[in-house]
Order: structure tokens, then C-alpha cells, then sequence
């Protein structure tokens, strides 16, 4: 590795939305070593199938406004 362009790879504590704590290694820079998480696999609708119901409301909504169907 060629020395003096690389970011300092260092340890950092993740936290996730639900408290679960982990420690990896990182090149980011969280201001206390401690990043913390909004969104997770926990939490996301694309896991936690959320996302199907609201495509699927979205797509009735839609046929409603184009079909003149307001229930």
C-alpha cells in the first residue's frame, strides 16, 4: 500500500435502532466513535414486508383516481 493516501482505518461502535450494539472497523469518522443507526433491517419496510402493502395500496389508488371509483 502506498503510504499517506489512505483514510485511517479505525474501530467504531455501531448502534442500531433497537439498542443492539456491534464494534467493526471503519474508514468514517463519527465524532465519538459511536455511530448510530435509524434504519435497519428491523425497521425498513423493504424486510419487513410494510413496502408490499403500500405498493399495493398505492396500486388500488391509482386505478381508483384513473377508473372514477372513490370509495
Amino acid at each position: 500500500m502506498k503510504e499517506g493516501i489512505h483514510p485511517e482505518y479505525k474501530e467504531i461502535t455501531v448502534v442500531l435502532s433497537d439498542g443492539t450494539e456491534f464494534t467493526t472497523r471503519s474508514t468514517m469518522d463519527p465524532s465519538n466513535g459511536v455511530y448510530k443507526s435509524e434504519v435497519d433491517s428491523k425497521n425498513h419496510p423493504f424486510y419487513t414486508d410494510n413496502m408490499k402493502l403500500q405498493k399495493k395500496a398505492d396500486r388500488i389508488d391509482r386505478f381508483n383516481k384513473r377508473y372514477g371509483k372513490d370509495n
